[in-house]
C-alpha cells in the first residue's frame, strides 16, 4: 500500500505556481516592450474607454466620461465605466496576464474592447511607485466601492469601503510618481499626451477643463467646398507630420473599418525610406510609425487613418502581420492607384506636379501594373537624346526604341546617337529598363531594342577603302598601343565633328576586361581557373572620326612612338568623354602620354629655338 502510494506520488507531483518578479517585470515592460514611458498614459485611457464601453454594452444610456486630474506630483483617472467587485480585483488585477476583457459576459462583445493582454496596468509602473484602484460596480449595484493598492515591489493590499467613498459606478485610478518619473505626471505633459492618444476616441475625454477629443476627424468633417477641405487638410498635415502635403488621398475602406487621409509628401524620398503611419485603433492611438500599412511602392505618401478590423501586438505599439492586414495594405494600395488613375484624367497640372516629385515612386507601380503603366505612359518622364520625354512621346517620334541599360553607355553614345538621328533612352536609372522593355505589352506594335557598341557602330559612316588603305600605317601603330589594354582601333566618319574619338564597349567586353584584369594580377592557380573562363566577348573599341581634323593631323604623322603617344591620348580623353571609371592602367596611361606630348611639345619649342639662334648668328 505504501509502496503504491509511493509510486502514485512520483507519477504525480503536485503543481507549484510561478513566482513572479513584479520589479523585474517593470524592467522588462519599460525596456523591451514599450518604447517609451509615455504608454502608461494611452494604458489608463485604454482601460477607461473599455470600462465604460463595457458599461454601455449593458446600459446603453449610461454616461461615458473619462477625467485626468494631475497634481502635486500625481495622477487621477475616473471613468464612469463598468467597475469591478472585491471578487473581480483579486481575479484581474492582481492575476498578472489576465484581461478582464476575457471575463464571463464580456465575450461576445470583446470586439469592442482596445485592450486584451491584460498587462495595461503595469506599465503605470513605469513611472509610478504606487497605484491606488478605488471600483464599484454597475452590474453589482449593492457591492461595497472596493480598494486596490499596489507597490512596484510586488505587494497589495484589498480592502471595501464606506458607499459614500464611491456613490456612482465607475473606477478611480490614482498614481504616485516614483524618483525622477515626476515630470510624466505634470499636468502639460498629461494634456499633451492625453491629445495625441485620444483624439479621436468616442467618449467625452478631459484633462482638467481642457477637451482632449476632437471629433470628428478632419477627414470625415463636412466643409463648404473641395478647395476648403483640401486646406484643412493640409493644416492637419502640418500639425501632425509637419509638412504641408501636395495632396491629400481620402482612405474610406468601409469593408476594412477604415477611414482616414493619405496625405502627399511635396519632396522626393528614398524608395528604401520606411514611411511611419499613424494609426489609430478604435480611435486610440496605436502607433506613429506604422510601416506595414501599405505597400513598398507607396513611399511617397504618409497616411493617418482609425481601424477596428486591425490587430495590435502585445505592445500595443505595432500592427500584428495577419491577413487582415495584408487585405487592408492591399486596399489601401488600391485608393493610392485610383487617386493617381483619377488625376491622370481629369487633372494633368497637378499630375505634372506630383510626378516631378515623386516618378520614381509611379514607376515603382507601373512595372508591376500594366494597368498603371498605360495610364501612366503619356506623363512618366524619362531622360532622352532628345530631350526628357515620356515614352509615348519617344515611341511615337522613332520607329525602334533604343535604350541602354546603364548610365555609363548612355553617356558613351548619347551624343554620338543623336548626331546620327538614333534616338535612346537612358535606362540606367531605377525602374526605367524594366519599363521601356515592358512597353510593346501597352503599345503593341512597338520595337524595343537594347543599344550596344555594335548597333553604334553599324550607324557610323564607313571611311572609303582608299582612305583608309592610306592609313595603315597610322591604324597599325595606333592598335599596337592599346591591344594590351584589350582595345581594338576602328576609323569611321561621323558627327559631331567636334568629336575626335569615341569610346564603346558593353557589358560583355567589360566582363571581359575584368576577368583578363583579375587574371593578370592572381596567383598561378587562379590564373588558370579564371583563364580557362576566357571568353569570346568583342573587346572595346576606339572609334577615331576621320572628320575630325586633329585626327587627320594625327594620321599623317611619320613617328610611331609620336604615334603611340597620341593613341594613348586620344583613348584617354575617350574615356574621360564617356565618365567612365578609370582602372589603374587607365590612369597610368593617361599620365604618360600627358607627360609624353609634353616632352614632344617642349623638345620641338627647344629645337625650334636653336634653329633661329643659329640663323641669327649667321646673319650677323
Amino acid at each position: 500500500m505504501d509502496s503504491q502510494t509511493s509510486q502514485s506520488s512520483q507519477a504525480s507531483p503536485s503543481p507549484h505556481s510561478f513566482q513572479v518578479d513584479l520589479r523585474g517585470l517593470v524592467d522588462l515592460l519599460s525596456h523591451h516592450l514599450y518604447s517609451s514611458p509615455k504608454v502608461y498614459l494611452r494604458e489608463l485611457l485604454q482601460n477607461a474607454v473599455d470600462a465604460v464601453t463595457a458599461r454601455r454594452a449593458e446600459e446603453p444610456d449610461a454616461p461615458a466620461r473619462v477625467r485626468l486630474f494631475a497634481a502635486d506630483g500625481g495622477l487621477r483617472v475616473e471613468d464612469s465605466g463598468v467597475g469591478l467587485t472585491e471578487a473581480d480585483v483579486h481575479d484581474l488585477l492582481a492575476t498578472i496576464g489576465r484581461s478582464s476583457k476575457r471575463a464571463e459576459g464580456l465575450q461576445a462583445v470583446r470586439s469592442d474592447f482596445l485592450g486584451q493582454f491584460g498587462i495595461g496596468l503595469l506599465a503605470c509602473f513605469v513611472v509610478a511607485e504606487r497605484i491606488r484602484v478605488v471600483s464599484r460596480s454597475a452590474r453589482t449595484p449593492d457591492a461595497p466601492p472596493v480598494e486596490w493598492t499596489a507597490r512596484d515591489d510586488g505587494s497589495y493590499t484589498v480592502r471595501t469601503l464606506p458607499h459614500e467613498e464611491r456613490p456612482e459606478p465607475g473606477t478611480t485610478v490614482h498614481l504616485v510618481a516614483r524618483a525622477g518619473a515626476g515630470e510624466w505626471l505634470a499636468e502639460p505633459r498629461v494634456l499633451a499626451l492625453a491629445r495625441d492618444f485620444g483624439s479621436l476616441l468616442p467618449y467625452d475625454v478631459r484633462v482638467g477643463d481642457e477637451a482632449v477629443t476632437d471629433l470628428p476627424a478632419p477627414w470625415d468633417r463636412a466643409y463648404a467646398s473641395p478647395a476648403d477641405r483640401r486646406v484643412a487638410l493640409a493644416r492637419h498635415c502640418h500639425e501632425l507630420f509637419g509638412f504641408t502635403p501636395l495632396d491629400a488621398i481620402g482612405l474610406d475602406v468601409p469593408l476594412a473599418g477604415i477611414r482616414g487621409v493619405a496625405y502627399v509628401l511635396p519632396s522626393a524620398v528614398s524608395p528604401v525610406q520606411r514611411a511611419g503611419h499613424r494609426v489609430h485603433l478604435k480611435g486610440m492611438l496605436l502607433t506613429e510609425r506604422g510601416e506595414q500599412l501599405l505597400p513598398d511602392w507607396a513611399f511617397f505618401v504618409r497616411c493617418v487613418l482609425d481601424t477596428d478590423s486591425l490587430r495590435p501586438t502585445a505592445s500595443r505599439e505595432s500592427l500584428y502581420e495577419d491577413e487582415t492586414l495584408a487585405a487592408v495594405r492591399e486596399a489601401l494600395g488600391e485608393r493610392v492607384r485610383s487617386w493617381l488613375t483619377g488625376l491622370a484624367a481629369g487633372d494633368p497640372e497637378r499630375l505634372s506636379a506630383f510626378l516631378a516629385v515623386h516618378h520614381l515612386g509611379v514607376k515603382a507601380l507601373a512595372r508591376h501594373d500594366t494597368d498603371m503603366l498605360r495610364t501612366m505612359l503619356p506623363w512618366l518622364p524619362f531622360e532622352t537624346t532628345d530631350g526628357r520625354l515620356s515614352l509615348e512621346e519617344f515611341a511615337q517620334r522613332h520607329p525602334v526604341v533604343h535604350f541602354t541599360r546603364t548610365v555609363e553607355e548612355y553617356r558613351q553614345v548619347a551624343p554620338i546617337a543623336s548626331a546620327q538621328g538614333v534616338g535612346v533612352i537612358n535606362g540606367g536609372y531605377t525602374y526605367d529598363s524594366e519599363l521601356v522593355e515592358a512597353l510593346p505589352s501597352v503599345r503593341p506594335g512597338t520595337v524595343v531594342a537594347e543599344l550596344d557598341a555594335d548597333t553604334v557602330t553599324a550607324h557610323l559612316d564607313t571611311v572609303a577603302p582608299a582612305d583608309e588603305l592610306a592609313l595603315s600605317g597610322f591604324l597599325a601603330a595606333a592598335r599596337a598601343k592599346l591591344d594590351p589594354l584589350g582595345c581594338d582601333v576602328v576609323l569611321r566618319s561621323f558627327h559631331p565633328l567636334s568629336v575626335p574619338a569615341l569610346h564603346l564597349d558593353d557589358r560583355a567586353a567589360r566582363h571581359e576586361q575584368a576577368r583578363a584584369d583579375a587574371e593578370e594580377q592572381a596567383d598561378d592557380l587562379w590564373a588558370g581557373i579564371l583563364g580557362s573562363l576566357r571568353g569570346s566577348a568583342p573587346r572595346a573599341r576606339l572609334v577615331l572620326n576621320h572628320l575630325n581634323p586633329l585626327i587627320r593631323r594625327i594620321s599623317s604623322l611619320r613617328d610611331p612612338e609620336l604615334i603611340g603617344t597620341a593613341t594613348e591620348s586620344l583613348y584617354g580623353q575617350a574615356l574621360l568623354m564617356a565618365q567612365r571609371p578609370l582602372r589603374p592602367a587607365d590612369s597610368a596611361l593617361l599620365n604618360r602620354s600627358f607627360i609624353g606630348l609634353l616632352e614632344w611639345a617642349t623638345h620641338r619649342d627647344a629645337a625650334h629655338g636653336q634653329s633661329s639662334d643659329r640663323q641669327g648668328a649667321t646673319d650677323e
